[in-house]
């Protein structure tokens, strides 16, 4: 089946369900209805429906029909289990992006580096430093090392787009796996220089390493966060 054709009708009903079209805990139309609608396919259908059930924005219950379960919330909601750029997930948020570069520098990973890093020890590698504004006001800063045989020609003009995008339609990558890790720190002088903190002391940190389809690492990012406006989320299914 096409896949501009069932994302086309995910991303639809995606919107359709944040701008509160389809309430929380209402239903969607049914498979018939849906097939109308968008003049495709029950499979078609399906694969939409399934990708929403993915992203936890509904739930097929038997006998009642898809159930809405996204409750629209105030602060920026990330999914842990998906693989989204920042970029991304504040399109999906509803929130306006500005990413500003304000380090970029290129490096020899050593052996301490290395050691907290992931990558291998004479690895040459982009770090920049990002702040991110949302909805004008800045709440993240990453720490980002990008391996250069991967993320081939990237510069501060690129990186204050987007790296994900930049890698897949630029330089043709195929992003597969991150891993994460999630801890809380003391602010830093830098978060106290460059972040609107409001009071806060702490931030949540997520620490990526991001593969590509050969298994390559290519990224290594510590996310600093301020603690009052994020969510951070994971659909789970009791296994029997």
């Amino acid at each position: 089946m096409p896949a501009a054709k069932y994302d086309a009708i995910y991303q639809s009903l995606r919107h359709a369900i944040e701008d509160q079209e389809y309430p929380y805990q209402s239903t969607l139309p049914s498979e018939h209805q849906l097939t109308q609608i968008y003049d495709c396919s029950r499979n078609t259908v399906r694969r939409a429906i399934a990708e929403l059930a993915e992203q936890g924005y509904v739930q097929s219950v038997h006998g009642k029909g898809v159930l809405v379960l996204y409750r629209k919330q105030e602060q920026t909601q990330f999914s842990i289990s998906g693989v989204e750029s920042m970029k991304e997930a504040a399109a999906r948020n509803g929130q306006t992006l500005r990413t500003k570069v304000v380090y970029f520098t290129e490096l020899v990973v050593d052996g301490e580096m290395s050691e907290r890093t992931g990558f291998p020890e004479g690895s040459e590698i982009y770090y920049l430093q990002r702040v991110r504004y949302l909805n004008g006001e800045a709440l993240i800063i990453d720490h980002n090392y990008f391996l250069k045989d991967v993320v081939r020609g990237l510069s501060a003009k690129i990186a204050e787009g987007s790296v994900y995008e930049y890698m897949e339609h630029t330089l043709g990558e195929t992003i597969m796996t991150t891993r994460r890790r999630y801890t809380v720190e003391k602010e830093t002088e830098l978060d106290h220089a460059y972040m609107d903190l409001q009071g806060y002391n702490c931030l949540m940190v997520v620490s990526n390493q991001s593969f590509n389809k050969d298994g390559i690492q290519f990224e290594y990012t510590d996310s600093r966060h301020r603690p009052d406006r994020f969510v951070f989320y994971e659909l789970a299914q009791r296994k029997k």
